[in-house]
């Protein structure tokens, strides 16, 4: 642990407040991707099998038992509490491009041949792209409400502290684990566009608007 991953934990815990806080005070979920949601839930059931099998400290199965519960929650709430206002026209990015080949990526790049090691790196390559439904959905409507964007953003910043944190693993620690160095400065890199265009719109209080 050290102050880079921690700050990456909170800003991961803030997207996730945001994103719930966003959908009860709409009472809608219009301008949010279902599929995004449902593959985080696939990313912190493959990443986190070994919750009951291994320990490693209270901070860290606490925040793996929320991030489960939060994902499957946000499901629930965007499929049964406000379905109605699902638009699935617009949801409409096809998630097979993304499962498999962070399938094939998990089994060429991976630390160990076990079932554990694979299903992590796979989670480790869907969470890099996983965000990329929601992301399409802003391309075509062109617009988000700002609350929208600042789970977007506190999303990306999650990983982008991760990178300072592998440095610092990496010069104090002696470790480097090139798998996640390499699904998140991928992830870095699809959030790029997004980061520039909310550090120029919604930081200076203006509504998130692509450029025409």
């Amino acid at each position: 642990m050290n102050i880079f991953r921690f700050f990456g934990d909170l800003s991961h815990l803030a997207s996730i407040f945001i994103l719930l806080y966003a959908i009860e005070t709409n009472k809608s979920i219009n301008g949010l991707s279902l599929k995004t949601q449902v593959l985080y839930v696939l990313v912190y059931f493959t990443r986190y099998l070994n919750l009951f099998t291994k320990f490693f400290s209270l901070y860290n199965s606490i925040l793996k038992v929320f991030f489960i519960g939060s994902s499957l929650y946000t499901v629930y709430v965007m499929v049964y509490k406000y379905q109605k206002t699902i638009k699935a026209d617009i949801d409409t990015f096809p998630i097979k491009y993304l499962v498999g080949p962070s399938a094939v990526a998990a089994v060429i790049f991976t630390h160990k041949y076990t079932p554990m090691e694979i299903l992590w790196s796979f989670s480790l390559w869907l969470e890099a792209v996983a965000i990329l439904p929601q992301l399409f959905i802003l391309q075509r409507t062109g617009e988000a409400e700002n609350i929208t964007s600042h789970y977007i953003f506190a999303l990306g910043i999650y990983r982008a502290l991760y990178i300072p944190n592998w440095i610092y693993r990496y010069y104090v620690e002696d470790h480097f684990d090139y798998v996640s160095v390499l699904t998140g400065l991928l992830q870095t890199a699809i959030y790029s566009d997004f980061f520039y265009i909310y550090y120029t719109k919604v930081m200076k209080g203006k509504k998130f608007e692509l450029p025409v």
